[in-house]
């Protein structure tokens, strides 16, 4: 009975050793794979890790590099030129979605997709969107 009991409990630890390796492992590979919680969504982090894998699996030079700052500044200007034009299209596509999802949704969901909608929100304004 005894026996049972200490397989057991070194079965527990054995256990809770794993999750905590997996948990602390986790914490590394986060840590290791965002840099100081910039989102990797975020314009100047996708610039930086695209620049650094065209640098790597192209070869760039260093004037090859600081000739992509350039071509990359104006795509970003007119791409940022091409949404200002179009946001009344945009706003009226998101806005006809948000309908026709309410029109599904009963008094008790709409609340929260309120609020949904309102943490999205937020969360588009601090990422600059």
């Amino acid at each position: 009975m005894q026996r049972n009991v200490a397989t057991w409990i070194y079965l527990v630890l054995l256990f809770l050793g794993g999750v905590a390796v997996g948990a602390f492992g986790l914490r590394l590979y986060t840590l290791n794979s965002v840099d100081a919680g910039v989102s990797p969504h975020h314009p100047e982090e996708f610039r930086r890790r695209y620049v650094a894998e065209l640098r790597t699996r192209l070869a760039l030079t260093n004037d090859q590099v600081a000739r992509l700052g350039p071509i990359l500044d104006e795509t970003r200007k007119r791409n940022r030129e091409f949404m200002d034009g179009h946001k009344p299209e945009l706003k009226a596509i998101h806005d006809d979605q948000v309908k026709q999802i309410r029109a599904i949704l009963t008094d008790a969901q709409q609340g929260e997709f309120t609020k949904l909608l309102d943490e999205r929100e937020k969360m588009r304004q601090r990422e600059g969107r």
